[in-house]
């Protein structure tokens, strides 16, 4: 096998502005090594501490990212990886696996910082890739980031909208049994031949009946004892039908009452009568079921699209800061409520409105309020404050976790760009970039307070802006 020479190297688009003396110097201080098919270039996690010329060959670079496999990039003759000038990677993101026999060269990053200064093409070519890198490194993780905020939301709403589904589901299913016995029961009524006031008096005590129904539902042991005593009177009445006495206890119906009603009419006529009762405050009970259900999914709807500014001019326009607060938990309710978080809101409604873009400060509410949920994860529980604020200069937007904090010794490097402390797959370090960038382009400032027990990221908007 022929050595590779410099004229080779300045054939690399990426090399070919370097002098060949410095190409020279490149393959005295690099090592050579053949990587046969199959076998890992390197591996996810290891030290990034050599520059690395393909010669030849086929290497795909591959991570897990959230729990799935996926393609990072690939590299082919001519691609250079590993260490850069001023690059920040420490470590590998991902396994790099020849798919074919691969032919490289290596030059360990401490001899290529010595001569930085030595060797101003090479080190500018070098400095060209890792910008080139940096730039589809960032896009491409960004927008994993927004799938991975929008699988969270998706997911969220998806169990939001699950509740008020199932309750109309099974409401219109109830409906609709009951609405099947409606001939029957007026059969019953039309044969007991009611007064015109025992008429009266029967649909005045259902109206008020329907009236009554307790605006917070009953605790399961209170409606268990209620019901259990309906029955008990039901039975002493020969009405043998024990469900009715379930609505009734719903219905916070009083026994007393109900005998005052009962002596107004003759005793055989009451098992119809309280059966014709049942079918009327079942179907109340269903219609309000099926109203609340729908005004939840159309309150939800509400929250996306007002959370998207849908049908709305992508420009800065003057909004309401908490409306955007409000959808954003509105969005992230199922997971708040999964992670047992209490969360106290404490609002300034005398604040100015706010010249922004909706959407970006949505994605900025989004990734604080999320990251906190997070960090609180370890506690099984968490109190999650957020408040506003405002002062002769600033507008303040202050989200408050009771979690563990964040380590004094990184907190420097959280706005970092690609620097996570969660696991793999479950962050991609540009939450908090995001963050920094939007608030910035809003001529705003973003800052942080952690001690343990207590993490506080403060959001301020200058009034005079607006």
């Amino acid at each position: 096998m022929e050595p590779v020479t410099a004229t080779q190297l300045k054939n690399i688009p990426a090399l070919k502005e370097v002098p060949l003396e410095q190409l020279d110097w490149l393959l005295t201080h690099s090592e050579e090594r053949w990587v046969p098919e199959g076998e890992p270039l390197f591996k996810a996690g290891d030290p990034v501490v050599t520059t690395t010329i393909v010669i030849s060959g086929k290497v795909r670079i591959s991570a897990t990212i959230n729990g799935h496999y996926r393609e990072l990039a690939e590299l082919n003759d001519d691609s250079i990886t590993g260490w850069l000038p001023f690059s920040r990677v420490k470590n590998a993101m991902g396994t790099g696996l020849c798919l074919k026999d691969t032919r490289v060269i290596s030059c360990h990053a401490d001899i290529l910082k010595k001569e930085i200064e030595q060797h101003y093409e090479l080190t500018e070519a070098l400095v060209h890739i890792m910008t080139s890198r940096v730039r589809d490194n960032t896009n491409f993780q960004q927008q994993n980031e927004k799938m991975m905020a929008l699988g969270k939301l998706s997911a969220g709403l998806a169990h939001e909208l699950n509740n008020p589904v199932a309750a109309i589901t099974r409401s219109a299913t109830a409906l609709y049994d009951n609405i099947r016995h409606l001939p029957d029961i007026f059969r019953q009524m039309s044969a007991i031949c009611l007064s015109e006031k025992e008429a009266g008096v029967l649909v005045d005590q259902l109206l008020q009946m329907q009236a009554g129904r307790p605006e917070k539902a009953q605790g399961m042991l209170e409606l268990s004892d209620k019901t259990m005593e309906l029955e008990d009177w039901l039975d002493t009445k020969d009405i043998t039908q024990l469900e009715i006495a379930e609505v009734l206890a719903e219905y916070d119906q009083d026994k007393e009452v109900l005998d005052k009603f009962c002596q107004q009419f003759p005793p055989q006529h009451l098992p119809v009568i309280f059966s014709w009762i049942h079918s009327a405050l079942v179907a109340n009970r269903m219609v309000t079921d099926l109203q609340l259900s729908a005004k939840r999914i159309a309150d939800l709807v509400g929250s996306v699209k007002s959370y998207t500014y849908m049908d709305q001019e992508p420009d800065k326009q003057f909004i309401d800061i908490h409306t955007g607060i409000s959808n954003t938990l509105a969005m992230l309710n199922f997971k708040i409520r999964r992670g047992n978080i209490e969360v106290v809101e404490q609002y300034d409604t005398t604040l100015p409105k706010i010249k922004a873009l909706p959407g970006e400060l949505n994605q900025v509410w989004t990734n604080l309020v999320d990251n906190a949920i997070d960090a609180m994860e370890v506690n099984k529980k968490g109190r999650l404050e957020i408040a506003t604020t405002k002062d002769r200069q600033y507008v303040h937007v202050t989200i408050t976790d009771d979690g563990p904090g964040i380590p004094a010794d990184i907190q420097s490097r959280i706005f970092e760009p690609f620097f996570t402390t969660k696991e793999i797959g479950k962050g991609t370090g540009l939450g908090l970039d995001v963050v920094m960038q939007i608030v910035q382009r809003h001529q705003g400032v973003v800052k942080q307070v952690s001690v343990p027990g207590k993490t506080i990221f403060t959001v301020s908007f200058p009034i005079e802006n607006n």
